[in-house]
């Protein structure tokens, strides 16, 4: 079960997260990912629009390199090939895992940028391609197109299921199913009684959560964790950490125990981070 967790590495570049505790510094990146490799996990998740997370990367993992690596290609003046190759450069390997189109708005404006993903595949540089989306109206986009991609990332958590009626679809077709926002950006551990006045609706959410932590006898963070691993269909679940700690203790989470929880958020625009300001 361990061996579905992948690293999340936004917060190794950038400020993330509504209870993050601040940027790691290189030692702590070290120590994290020397924790991360002892404790089953073999994939990393970053982007070269993560401030400078790649780098950081590329100066602290071991060698030889016991992670597969997903990267992502933003919006921005560098075309794919560019922008692979500075990843490469940075992270100090010559292949990646997969490689996804991070910014959906790319690929429909010129959905001919799939053609570079498609040639970077098949020169062996990278092993599997796809996306990163946001909602299901880009996925239906992408299906719709019939544009061949075997890797995706989506938001999916307890509170946010708005994939789960696509995961069977993807999977049987051989797409390989990363999901992340485990614990909506640290929202599930926010003091539930001072919630910014934005996310004030989430509170009785929040509380049925607490109520289920309570019956069942497991923490926030065990039952968020296992339920996205529990899924069958999903791959990869990404979580990120600030500190070895808080990764010991994702880890020491992981448990073979149903979670059997349902819980219907009616304010759906707020399932997105984007709109929390």
């Amino acid at each position: 079960m361990k061996n579905k967790i992948v690293l999340g590495t936004v917060q190794f570049g950038l400020q993330y997260g509504v209870n993050s505790a601040g940027r790691p510094n290189q030692e702590i990146v070290k120590n994290i990912l020397s924790e991360a490799a002892k404790g089953g996990i073999s994939a990393l998740d970053t982007s070269s629009a993560y401030g400078n997370s790649e780098e950081i990367l590329g100066d602290s993992i071991a060698n030889p390199n016991p992670f597969k690596i997903v990267s992502k290609y933003p919006k921005g003046e560098l075309s794919v090939v560019e922008s692979f190759n500075g990843s490469l450069k940075r992270l100090k390997t010559d292949k990646l895992y997969g490689y996804l189109l991070h910014h959906f708005e790319v690929y429909k404006n010129n959905p001919k940028v799939w053609d570079e993903f498609v040639a970077l595949k098949e020169s062996g540089k990278t092993k599997k391609i796809g996306f990163s989306l946001y909602t299901p109206d880009e996925l239906e986009f992408i299906l719709e197109n019939n544009t061949p991609f075997d890797l995706i990332q989506i938001p999916f958590n307890l509170f946010d299921k708005k994939f789960l009626p696509y995961m069977k679809k993807l999977h049987d077709a051989g797409v390989e199913i990363h999901v992340r926002s485990t614990f909506l950006q640290g929202l599930f551990f926010k003091d539930r009684n001072s919630l910014p006045k934005k996310l004030k609706p989430m509170g009785n959410y929040l509380i049925q959560l607490d109520e289920f932590s309570m019956k069942s006898g497991l923490s926030i963070a065990e039952i968020a964790l296992n339920y996205n691993i529990q899924n069958p269909y999903i791959d990869g679940v990404l979580i990120g950490v600030d500190n070895v700690s808080q990764l010991k203790m994702n880890l020491a989470s992981v448990k073979d125990i149903p979670i059997d929880v349902d819980i219907d958020v009616k304010e759906k625009e707020l399932l997105n981070p984007v709109n929390w300001n």
